[in-house]
């Protein structure tokens, strides 16, 4: 799968008939978060922004949620 703009990825959510809110809250992110993804006043380094912008595909990696075990997976 290709990444996606943040552009494209607000358009996948239109199509869908889903709010950006909704999404947001469905995937137990903070709504206000998930605007800063999008607008690019984010990083998206690590943490939940990281994950954000993970599940909202514009960016390549993994989710993680539980940090304290993620360098214990097998390769």
């Amino acid at each position: 799968m290709s990444l996606r703009t943040p552009e494209e990825a607000r358009e996948a959510l239109k199509n869908a008939g889903v709010s950006i809110t909704q999404w947001a809250i469905a995937n137990k992110f903070s709504p206000n978060l998930v605007f800063e993804v999008l607008g690019g006043r984010k990083k998206c380094v690590r943490g939940q922004a990281h994950n954000i912008a993970v599940k909202l595909g514009i960016k390549d990696g993994t989710v993680t949620n539980d940090p304290a075990n993620v360098l214990n997976r097998v390769a």
